[in-house]
């Protein structure tokens, strides 16, 4: 299920538009400002948002500015006819698609439609060489850098090799001993509570709460894991 965000300041429409998402099996995240819908972007896997360009407190523009720091997700402007100048300003900072107020409904749906799927099916989410993503969690291998939501994070360099060998391999589950194996090459000397600690460590580093991990993933018994958001 694809998650859309829906930022209006008009709660009427944004209730209108989620009751024709929720038709199609989309789950709607709803925002009636920009810092709303802002905040809502960082802390949610949000495959394709809806924004108004005139909204209060940070409007569609500056939205979709910050929202380019951190992620490559679709984005569908809703614009009055007299907008046009903002709607071009828009589509130049990085909006995918437009619809002009009032709009037809099943027309703005057929385009989310449109835009998920090249976003999910050509490329925009396939990992640029030697940069893997899950969510707002970025590890470019090619800086040897850690990002979250855009924000650097500093780990060790033992820490950065754990994250970046599942990042590459996101999806799968390594147990301990594979772990190991793949970041010393060998397991002479090996604990299990040495892994342990290292992630520990990357998760109070990388998640909001490491209690309740959005990233980095334990499946009992087995092993660890990136998550896959691409499923």
């Amino acid at each position: 299920m694809e998650n859309i965000l829906v930022c209006d300041d008009d709660k009427e429409i944004v209730d209108a538009i989620e009751i024709y998402l929720e038709q199609e099996d989309f789950k709607v995240f709803k925002a009636y400002d920009g810092e709303e819908g802002l905040s809502i972007l960082r802390r949610n896997d949000i495959h394709l948002a809806i924004v108004d360009i005139m909204m209060p407190k940070m409007d569609g523009i500056h939205l979709v500015k910050a929202l380019r720091k951190f992620s490559s997700i679709p984005v569908i402007f809703l614009s009055a006819k007299s907008e046009d100048a903002d709607k071009i300003l828009g589509l130049n900072i990085g909006a995918d698609d437009y619809v002009t107020k009032p709009f037809n409904p099943l027309e703005l749906i057929a385009r989310v439609k449109s835009n998920v799927r090249r976003y999910t099916s050509l490329g925009t989410i396939i990992e640029k060489e030697n940069v893997y993503t899950s969510g707002g969690l970025v590890v470019d291998d090619n800086a040897k850098t850690v990002t979250v939501f855009g924000e650097l994070i500093r780990l060790t360099p033992i820490e950065y090799k754990i994250i970046a060998f599942l990042a590459k391999n996101k999806g799968k589950v390594y147990s301990i001993e594979q772990i190991y194996q793949n970041i010393w090459g060998d397991t002479t000397g090996r604990t299990d509570n040495t892994i342990a600690v290292h992630i520990r460590h990357i998760r109070e580093k990388i998640e909001v709460d490491p209690r309740e991990p959005k990233y980095l993933k334990v499946v009992w018994g087995i092993g660890y894991m990136i998550e896959d958001d691409t499923k």
